[in-house]
């Protein structure tokens, strides 16, 4: 029978898991998010082009979903795999409706849907989402790129540290995150700003969020498990050298 897709899978050699890993990671942007990329042109220099009052609501707003999705981690209901997509794609539309001020309004739902899948992660790898340092990785899943930024990435010092977020630690961090979060949504409000992709749903681009981040959920807790097994250096190396795109020799 074939594994499911987002099913935890164990390698006897942990080389061959890094390598599945790093193709994970690689294939973590999905079709629609390659399409609002090849199309939007440079979404950056579109949420540039933002005024500066609502870039400071988007990165406000992206702020306090931060605060509120942490707050509600454990408490939100068990949505399964189909209902989390379900719910994010439900607000996304919702959220498109009405421009920033509906997109603002939905953000709390969708940061909160995501860290739950972000959570489940976790637990697929075999920690405990609840402890404090997990709960700590699962919030800095958001900081791993984003959908739309062209410095995707996972931050690997995770390895080495595991912190509690608590009282300042936990301001200084979504401080931290929030302005590269709000211009990941700010983005996403640009890009269904631009008429050749009218199709492309604030409901589509939400589910392409939501599976973005949850494979790099899977790809930090799975790096963090074989380094507690392996350690961090070694597991560290294998990964970058298995994520750099092949090389084109010429004769």
């Amino acid at each position: 029978m074939e594994p499911k897709p987002n099913a935890l899978v164990l390698y006897d050699d942990p080389a061959l898991e890094i390598t599945a890993l790093a193709v994970r990671y690689r294939r973590a942007n999905g079709p629609v998010m390659r399409l609002v990329n090849r199309l939007g042109g440079s979404f950056e220099a579109q949420f540039a082009l933002v005024p500066e009052a609502w870039r400071q609501q988007i990165e406000a707003a992206v702020s306090n979903a931060l605060y509120v999705a942490y707050d509600m981690a454990g408490r939100a209901p068990e949505l399964g795999p189909r209902g989390q997509v379900a719910a994010v794609m439900a607000s996304g539309a919702a959220g498109g409706v009405g421009g920033l001020a509906t997109t603002l309004a939905e953000l709390p739902v969708t940061v909160t849907v995501i860290l739950s899948t972000i959570r489940a992660a976790a637990s697929e790898a075999g920690l405990d989402p609840d402890e404090p340092w997990v709960r700590a990785e699962c919030l800095r899943v958001f900081a791993s790129g984003g959908p739309l930024s062209a410095d995707d990435g996972i931050d690997t010092s995770f390895l080495t540290a595991r912190m509690t977020l608590t009282g300042t630690a936990l301001q200084s961090m979504i401080a931290k995150i929030a302005p590269k979060l709000a211009a990941v949504f700010g983005q996403k409000l640009a890009a269904q700003a631009v008429p050749v992709l009218g199709a492309v749903s604030g409901a589509a681009l939400n589910a392409a969020f939501l599976s973005y981040f949850r494979e790099m959920a899977h790809v930090r807790f799975a790096l963090v498990r074989l380094a507690a097994t392996h350690g961090a250096e070694p597991v560290l190396t294998a990964f970058r050298e298995a994520s750099e795109p092949a090389r084109i020799l010429r004769a």
